[in-house]
C-alpha cells in the first residue's frame, strides 16, 4: 500500500487550534471571526475545520480592508 498524497492549501483543513496558531489569535476571536462570517469554516459531525486556503485569504481581505 503506498502513501496518501500529501496534502496541499487547496484542499487541507485545519483544526481550530491550528487555525489559531497560524493567526496567531485566541480562540474567542477565531469563533467570533467565523461566527461573523469572517473566517469560513465548515463542520463534520461535531468537527469544526477551516479550509488551509482561507488563512491567506482572509489575511489578504483584512490587508486590504486596513489600505
Amino acid at each position: 500500500m503506498s502513501a496518501p498524497a500529501p496534502l496541499d492549501e487547496s484542499t487541507e483543513a485545519l483544526t481550530p487550534r491550528e487555525a489559531m496558531a497560524a493567526l496567531r489569535i485566541s480562540r474567542d476571536t477565531l469563533y467570533n471571526l467565523i461566527r461573523t462570517g469572517q473566517l469560513r469554516s465548515f463542520t463534520i459531525g461535531r468537527a469544526r475545520r477551516i479550509p488551509a486556503a482561507e488563512i491567506p485569504a482572509f489575511m489578504r481581505r483584512r490587508m486590504e480592508e486596513n489600505h
